[in-house]
């Protein structure tokens, strides 16, 4: 699986903003898909997880209640729709795809996409 994130750019405090992982591959929708972001001098976080079927999400709790993760295995894509963005939303965010929750959930992950960044301006 192959995956390309795109969506980034400038945004101001309180905006929202979509990114969306375009994948490759017969297999995509065998795989639990998760966004991850790494601000400058930051570990990289985990911050969203979405199921083979999207009926179950995970959310780390800096973002619970303002991003929300949906997936189309139609269209191979994994969408982080983000709202009420802060400054330290501030990163470089990537998708990944994992065969379990339980394995993404431990950073272990099997496919990596490129990052695309984004800045929240306060």
């Amino acid at each position: 699986v192959q995956l390309q994130a795109s969506g980034g750019g400038l945004v101001q405090t309180g905006g929202s903003l979509r990114l969306s992982c375009a994948a490759s591959g017969r297999s995509f929708s065998n795989y639990y898909m998760g966004w991850f972001r790494q601000a400058p001098g930051k570990e990289r976080e985990l911050v969203a997880g979405i199921s083979w079927g999207g009926g179950s999400t995970y959310y780390a709790d800096s973002v619970k209640g303002r991003f929300t993760i949906t997936r189309d295995n139609a269209k191979k894509m994994v969408y982080l729709q983000m709202n009420t963005l802060k400054p330290e939303d501030t990163a470089v965010y990537s998708c990944a795809a994992s065969t379990t929750q339980g394995r993404m959930v431990r950073y272990d992950v099997d496919y990596w996409g490129q990052g695309t960044e984004f800045t929240v301006s306060s």
